[in-house]
């Protein structure tokens, strides 16, 4: 979809965008992560996560609770056991251009105080980079204690992954044994298949009529992640270690010189790893890798620049997802050419209309690919939601040649169309404004770029999808209910599931023999229906942010099902809120189309609109109730809520089926409230503003630790600031801080009261 250029967006859109967003990266990095089944590109994806940058950048204050810069992978797969990271495995942040790199330097340097790099490139300040080529595999950790390999572990989401341990014993590059070694040592990597091997494994899964892979990515994911460890050792795993964890010695001074002493204990470590002593020599290095691309024999989909001095990787530390000391600069996607045979509507959980493009199947990088994402209507027209053109104003029609790209095993992206080849008697695409599967209208409000079905729960599509999600793993995760089961049980004449109520109706429904409507039919016997009734019954007592995240409802994510849940505590004190806060989220619905007009006509007659004067006037005419602007506002300042979400939440407890639904739902549930958050560090929840001149840290490097100990750092002093850290040529801020009563403490102080934490 071509957006609206992030400096272009007022709040309200931008906070807006920010939900899809969180929405979209989260849904991606499951099924990349967790389900080894991309749904997007690389690229796309990495698009996603740099709009969101860039609108967190333009509204800091925006920043959601679930935002996807706070998430690293996805959560691990059933089958396997479960292991805690003692070291969190973190991703990269990503560079596209040159300048990129070239900021990321600036940054480093400005990070520790070192000196600017000189006009000729000169190094300003001894900071050295390892460069080295961005293996596209799978982590892995393998934790070594003795000298002997004691457990393997994927990513996971970084904190916790899945027990491989079994199928990473079967890879001939990972060492049983070291010697030599710190007595705990947790060596990092990625495990990958080469081309060659891809190639032969496909030809005897060919052979022998079993599933052949889409890449090699795909098939080294899938080979580890068996359940069965001889399956493992028959598929040809190759591994290059990269990176450690958990350490009881420090391996070396520098992260060339570790990745040199990973190689002497007789790991693979990849041989186009160098040196480099800045920006220009690291680009350099990145361009000879991506002459050779073709040729190495395995994928690589980037260049990892990584600080050296394992010191200044110390001081550096980390974002909450990703370090500072490190960057991946990505190679440019994939393109090729191709027919649109057809455009099909999917409706999703949210009565989305989704257009999917049906191609003539193409190779693209390696990979066959039939389906490429459509986005929206304006997408197809070739423009965007302002209208402006996008392709050069050309509009995609069944029958054209079409360029796609990808930078993965993934659905990709439409990015031109060739005029010349299109056929002739080829019509524009007529975008339906009715909704394919139950009929009723899909509209597209102002301002959204997605056209909906209005149908809500009569429309089946929307129905299914709200039933799949209910029971999905973030959601009720109930075992053995997963899409195959929702879309039988929803067609069932005998059984039907039409709600999520209905599931906890299904053993009663089934008679006084539990078993004689499902047993020995659509794939049930006796066992799998007895589970499943046990699977449903252990599902009654559920966390209320579970409850509320499994509702569906359109921008309550995991996170902010969560702080709802800790600041109400039960469903019914949240109903009640919401109830109680109606009038104000209509007022406040009606105050942003005021304030839509207003500022139009303002623009013309060069004037300013202050936006809470227009808030406050529509309040005051609409006579909104003075407990129920109260709760409103209570409800939109919790930590990700925003009005946004609250006004979702708002529309779907207003709306009497989705209401009366969630009351059947309710009744047959015990909804448990949420655990207190624990404290671990003497900082742990304050909230704390620095201000003035640090002399014994930089900003960032004292901001880095406040949050890393729990603590959330303002950009400005207010009643709901527990402490002010000021140093020398503090000004305003102390002042606030004295006004208001906020406790404060030098730098010396600081220091002391996080001294061992």
């Amino acid at each position: 979809m071509a957006e609206r250029e992030v400096g272009q967006l007022t709040e309200a859109e931008a906070q807006e965008e920010l939900a899809r967003l969180a929405v979209a990266i989260a849904a991606a990095n499951a099924a990349y992560h967790r389900l080894d089944a991309p749904e997007i590109s690389d690229a796309d994806y990495d698009a996603l996560k740099r709009r969101n940058a860039e609108i967190e950048a333009q509204f800091p204050h925006l920043k959601r609770v679930d935002s996807p810069s706070e998430a690293v992978g996805a959560a691990v797969a059933d089958g396997f056991g479960k292991v805690r990271h003692a070291v969190r495995m973190l991703s990269l942040e990503n560079a596209f251009e040159p300048e990129d790199v070239a900021e990321f330097d600036t940054r480093v340097r400005s990070f520790l105080g070192a000196g600017a790099r000189g006009p000729q490139g000169g190094d300003g300040g001894g900071i050295a980079y390892t460069a080295e080529p961005k293996i596209d595999g799978l982590s892995l950790s393998l934790r070594y204690e003795g000298g002997r390999l004691a457990q393997a572990a994927t990513r996971g989401d970084g904190e916790v992954g899945e027990n491989v341990t079994e199928n990473a014993r079967t890879i001939a590059d990972i060492p049983q044994v070291l010697t030599g070694a710190p007595d705990v040592l947790e060596v990092r990597g990625e495990v990958y298949m080469s081309h060659a091997d891809f190639a032969a494994l496909n030809a005897r899964q060919a052979a022998k009529g079993d599933k052949v892979f889409a890449n090699p990515r795909n098939a080294a994911a899938g080979s580890l992640r068996q359940l069965d460890a001889t399956i493992t050792a028959a598929r040809p795993l190759r591994f290059f270690a990269y990176a450690w964890g958990a350490l009881s010695e420090p391996l070396a001074g520098s992260q060339f010189a570790a990745i040199s002493r990973l190689k002497t204990l007789g790991f693979q470590t990849n041989p186009l790893t160098v040196l480099c002593s800045g920006p220009e020599e690291m680009l350099a290095h990145y361009r000879a890798i991506e002459a050779q691309r073709a040729t190495l024999g395995y994928d690589i989909d980037g260049v990892v620049y990584k600080v050296d001095d394992l010191a200044l990787q110390g001081r550096l530390g980390f974002r909450s997802t990703t370090p500072r000391w490190a960057i991946a600069h990505k190679f440019p996607a994939e393109l090729a050419w191709t027919r649109l045979e057809a455009i099909d509507i999917q409706v999703g959980r949210t009565g989305a209309l989704s257009p999917v493009a049906r191609l003539a199947p193409v190779t693209v990088g390696g990979v066959v690919v039939s389906n490429a994402t459509l986005h929206n209507e304006d997408y197809i027209a070739g423009q965007d939601s302002r209208g402006g053109a996008i392709r050069g104003g050309k509009d995609i029609r069944v029958g054209d040649w079409v360029q796609v790209y990808r930078a993965g095993d993934v659905i990709p992206k439409i990015a031109d169309v060739d005029l010349g080849r299109r056929p002739d008697g080829a019509v524009p695409y007529v975008f339906p404004q009715i909704c394919p599967d139950c009929g009723s209208p899909a509209v597209r409000e102002e301002g959204d770029s997605v056209r909906r079905c209005t149908g809500g729960l009569i429309c089946p599509a929307q129905a299914v999808e709200r039933l799949v999600h209910f029971v999905g793993r973030s959601a009720f995760d109930i075992e053995g209910l997963g899409r195959k089961q929702i879309e039988m049980f929803f067609a069932d004449d005998i059984l039907p599931v039409k709600e999520p109520a209905d599931i906890f109706t299904l053993a009663a429904r089934d008679g006084a023999n539990p078993l004689q409507k499902l047993k020995n039919r659509d794939g049930f016997g006796e066992r799998s229906v007895t589970n499943l009734w046990a699977a449903i019954e252990d599902k009654r007592r559920i966390a209320l942010s579970r409850l509320i995240f499994a509702l569906g409802m359109r921008h309550v994510g995991e996170v902010a099902a969560q702080d709802l849940a800790r600041h109400y505590g039960s469903w019914a004190a949240l109903a009640a809120a919401v109830d109680l806060a109606r009038p104000a989220a209509l007022a406040h619905r009606a105050a942003d189309e005021a304030e839509a007009e207003e500022r139009y006509t303002a623009l013309a007659e060069g004037r300013r609109v202050r936006a809470k004067e227009v808030r406050d006037r529509v309040f005051a005419a609409l006579a909104v109730p003075q407990d129920a602007a109260a709760a409103w506002q209570e409800l939109i300042t919790g930590d990700g809520i925003g009005p946004v979400l609250a006004l979702s939440l708002s529309d779907t407890l207003a709306n009497p089926e989705e209401r009366a639904s969630i009351e059947r739902l309710v009744a047959h549930l015990e909804v448990l409230p949420p655990e207190a958050r624990a404290t671990a560090s003497p900082v742990a929840g304050l909230t704390v503003v620095f201000t003035g001149s640090l002399e014994r840290m930089t900003r960032a490097e004292a901001k880095a630790r406040a949050e890393a100990l729990g603590a959330k750092v303002a950009g400005s002093v207010s009643a709901k600031t527990d402490l002010l850290v000021a140093g020398p040529g503090a000004g305003s801020k102390a002042k606030d801080a004295e006004r208001l009563g906020v406790k404060m403490i030098d730098e010396d102080g600081w220091l002391a009261l996080i001294a061992g934490a």
